[in-house]
């Protein structure tokens, strides 16, 4: 082919595809058992979009070298897809370090959530904050994001409360997704805790005859795209009635469902859920059985936190038991001020040692099935002919390094690559082994 392409990545020792026949999730066994090439190149074309996969010796016969803008040398390299964060909350003011030395005293999430902590202190520092402050901590945020591996990232409103505060985070969001290369799911959690002064059913009615009409202006016009709707079904927060009337609203507008569900307390969310068509749930630290069999047969991904249990020392998700009934798990960093953690390498190795996932279904769930819990995983999640080319490369000759090194990624990754562009090149990497 003589036609002009943005970059070949030549024979990498593993090209870890994740899947490779248009899946658009794994579980159950197919989770655990995912596709990798040894010996193989892939084209990324000028619209960003991968055009080849395959042994380096077949694309160096189909391609000349001349017709690539960059060539990248991946010998005694790995090849991954560019990492999915399913659950972040990165658009906030203020800091709550102070919060981590109450926990750490034994002070519950809920007492500091009482005592106005917790989500209040960061709604008041996010009212207060310029539109302009906010979005230069979420870049930060976010190029931090990129480094670690995450090419795709969910993105919260929810420490607004108000209709101009939650706009505020969401203007924010809107801009990264225009000025930053990282790919960026939004969701609206207008319903993220009920407001001082509000009970739970005049804030679901606020959210429905208030927020929701704006944003279906709001997307009309263009000025701002929102994906997914966002509720905190909790006890003392949102109740499973008030959770339902919000999400079927944003529903009617048009937004995916993927909320907070059975983290605190069981509230039969995933049964919720399932019953109303959600894309997906997230936490459940204290899903039924019956929530779990109702989420696998709607298809519904359960996106699993390891950081919130194990900061918060809560139970941890069964992420056994539902990969054994067939549910797609997904995973999340839940980047937020209670959970602060931007690795998605991390996220994986914790939900291996703590969740008893393997290697194999980690990366699946950090990939092909956190892009599915987006709704995205017809362009994202994995390595296949057709979809966006975002890449990691590391400097290994296996994969699993990535999760093996707990917080090794920062000497490990030494390219991340978004839309066949190279966006992070860690050179130290390059005389750095990985042993």
């Amino acid at each position: 082919s003589r036609e002009r392409h943005r970059l070949l990545l030549e024979n990498a020792q593993q090209l870890v595809l994740v899947c490779g026949r248009g899946e658009r999730y794994l579980r159950r066994e197919s989770a655990a058992s995912p596709a990798v090439l040894r010996g193989a190149s892939l084209v990324v074309g000028l619209d960003g979009c991968i055009k080849a996969v395959g042994q380096a010796d077949v694309i160096r016969n189909q391609f000349s070298e001349a017709t690539f803008e960059r060539i990248i040398d991946c010998s005694g390299k790995c090849v991954l897809p560019g990492l999915v964060d399913a659950h972040t909350h990165p658009v906030w003011a203020g800091d709550r370090v102070h919060e981590f030395a109450m926990k750490l005293a034994g002070a519950s999430y809920m007492e500091i959530h009482q005592a106005g902590g917790g989500i209040h202190f960061t709604v008041e520092h996010t009212r207060k904050a310029t539109e302009e402050e906010l979005f230069t901590t979420f870049k930060h945020r976010l190029e931090r994001m990129l480094r670690a591996g995450s090419t795709l990232v969910e993105c919260k409103s929810g420490y607004g409360l108000t209709l101009e505060t939650e706009l505020k985070m969401l203007r924010v969001i809107e801009h990264a997704k225009q000025s930053m290369d990282i790919g960026i799911s939004s969701t609206y959690c207008g319903a993220h805790s009920v407001p001082k002064g509000k009970t739970a059913t005049e804030a679901t009615d606020d959210i429905i005859n208030n927020h929701l009409p704006k944003l279906r202006e709001l997307k009309r016009s263009g000025e701002i795209h929102v994906d997914n709707i966002d509720v905190f079904c909790e006890k003392g927060v949102f109740d499973l009635e008030s959770t339902r009337r919000i999400l079927q609203a944003g529903k009617e507008i048009g937004l995916q469902i993927n909320f907070h569900g059975d983290e605190l307390h069981p509230m039969k969310s995933a049964e919720l859920g399932a019953e109303l068509g959600a894309r997906a749930i997230s936490h459940l630290e204290e899903v039924s059985d019956e929530g779990i069999v109702a989420m696998a047969r709607a298809n519904c991904a359960a996106v699993l936190l390891p950081t919130t249990a194990y900061m918060l020392r809560l139970k941890q998700p069964q992420a056994r038991k539902m990969l054994e009934e067939g549910v797609i798990v997904a995973l999340g960093s839940d980047f937020n001020p209670n959970a602060y953690c931007f690795s998605m390498p991390m996220v994986m190795h914790l939900a291996c040692v703590n969740m008893k996932m393997s290697m194999n279904e980690a990366l699946a769930a950090a990939t092909i099935n956190a892009a599915y819990a987006l709704g995205k995983s017809d362009t994202h999640g994995s390595l296949e002919v057709g979809k966006q080319g975002d890449l990691v490369i590391i400097n290994s000759s296996r994969w699993e390094h990535l999760i093996y090194q707990f917080g090794g990624h920062e000497a490990l990754i030494n390219y991340v690559i978004v839309k066949g562009k190279v966006v992070y090149h860690n050179e130290k990497c390059e005389t750095m082994s990985s042993y």
